[in-house]
């Protein structure tokens, strides 16, 4: 990772971790990168955040002073962008969103493009631009660009959706929340365009709400809207609406986890399931694997985040990937995570198989899980030292085959990560705790 740009994009507080200069100068450096030899054709979304507008028209100005043709698409999923950068052949394209993050945070991601995630030698020098050790000379006269506000984009994007799972929804009862966020733009119109009865909760953004007690990081609403309705499923975006979170008819979630299992076992079952793997991070359930594997299915593992997942289904043409968060990519029709698809994808299973949700995750035993974060100073010497790793070894010792310890440090803050997984919370709690009273006294 870079000095700005971490695993997904550079992320801050609008007008503080993350600038309107900066936003300027990144759309300079793709606008400059892109357009050598011709001019380039960059695509922008956005979510709802009250800053968007403020970031998608600071990232058009800096493109168009390089030159670039900038088509802005709006409110939109990320995914609509990594898709549309691939199908209207643009040269590149830019999400504004900071995922679940409350308002007051924003982000920009960089699309290549395939519609993938930037490659690191173009972010790095992106950065070494921001901080001024390289130049730029403007354009001038008919060689500065111009931006577009591009209406059809999201049409292509949701006809696309529907050609890939073309699953008949009549009689489907589904409730959704749209996290007040980009999911508002293209969930309620394409479930209802495949005849289901759709009705939604937070889904009217106006800019500051995005996220608040909503969406897939706080399902409560939407777990009891569907205990207490007639509901087949609930489905639950973030804000940028590339995770989904389902609510099975009990009011029970189903996560990342349990998208993987039922969709595994499903794809093994109909021949789709490309060399019979399924890839997951290392935060994936130890109950998970335990599933998997007497579904005679087999599985990777990559570090936290999709992109790492998505590298290894890429190098090796694996078809099914994900996180317990509900980022799921199914890289036989996408490179990125897809909250709308992965719901398509789990009605087409229930459709299918004539199975509720409830039945297709039969066979999974999910154990209790305890995630604690530290706060230290220096992360990178608490894990080099030999004293912490005797303790993470004595818990691992004890947990045997029947729970696991993961510790590791954030990506992005000073924060180490503790996370256990056992039979029952008491010994969640116990593990956990040992670890992180060790760190605290160590005081790194």
């Amino acid at each position: 990772m870079g000095k700005y740009f971490g695993t997904d994009g550079v992320r801050g507080r609008a007008n503080e971790g993350l600038t309107l200069d900066m936003a300027i100068q990144i759309g300079q450096y793709l606008g400059m990168y892109y357009g050598k030899e011709k001019h380039a054709r960059i695509l922008i979304g956005k979510d709802t955040r009250l800053s968007g507008d403020m970031f998608e028209l600071g990232l058009a100005a800096g493109a168009t002073s390089m030159g670039a043709q900038v088509y802005l698409l709006g409110v939109c999923p990320t995914p609509a962008v990594s898709y549309l950068i691939q199908k209207e052949r643009f040269d590149c394209g830019i999400m504004v969103s900071a995922s679940h993050n409350p308002y007051y945070d924003n982000g920009i991601k960089v699309f290549n493009h395939n519609g993938e995630k930037m490659e690191e030698d173009v972010l790095l020098q992106i950065e070494d631009y921001i901080d001024g050790k390289s130049t730029l000379t403007l354009n001038t006269g008919d060689k500065i660009g111009e931006y577009f506000e591009w209406q059809d984009g999201l049409e292509i994007y949701m006809s696309w959706l529907k050609e890939i799972v073309p699953v008949d929804l009549s009689g489907f009862k589904i409730a959704v929340d749209n996290a007040n966020g980009s999911a508002t733009s293209t969930a309620i119109e394409t479930l209802d365009s495949l005849g289901a009865t759709v009705e939604a909760i937070s889904n009217s953004p106006n800019g500051i709400n995005i996220n608040k007690n909503c969406g897939s990081t706080h399902p409560e609403k939407l777990q009891q809207m569907v205990k207490e309705g007639d509901y087949d499923i609930g489905l639950a975006f973030d804000g940028d609406a590339d995770r989904l979170i389902a609510v099975n008819a009990k009011g029970e979630l189903v996560d990342g986890d349990y998208i993987l299992y039922i969709c595994s076992r499903y794809m093994k079952s109909v021949n789709r399931l490309n060399k019979n793997m399924c890839v997951t991070t290392v935060m994936a359930n130890l109950g998970l694997y335990k599933a998997l594997d007497a579904n005679k299915i087999d599985y990777v593992q990559t570090p936290v985040g999709d992109k790492y997942v998505f590298e290894e289904m890429q190098k090796n043409d694996y078809y099914l990937g994900g996180e317990q968060s509900g980022h799921i990519i199914f890289y036989e029709n996408a490179v990125t995570g897809d909250g709308l698809l992965t719901a398509l994808k789990l009605l087409e299973i229930m459709k299918n198989t004539g199975k509720s949700l409830e039945e297709l995750s039969e066979g999974l035993f999910i154990y209790p899980q305890l995630l604690k974060n530290v706060k230290v100073n220096d992360k990178e010497a608490a894990l080099k030292d030999e004293a912490l790793w005797k303790v993470i070894k004595e818990v691992e010792d004890e947990l045997k085959d029947e729970g696991r310890i993961l510790v590791r440090p954030s990506g992005t803050e000073p924060l180490v990560r503790v996370m256990v997984e056992a039979k029952t919370d008491e010994l969640c709690q116990l593990y956990v705790q040992r670890v992180v009273d060790f760190i605290e006294e160590s005081q790194y």
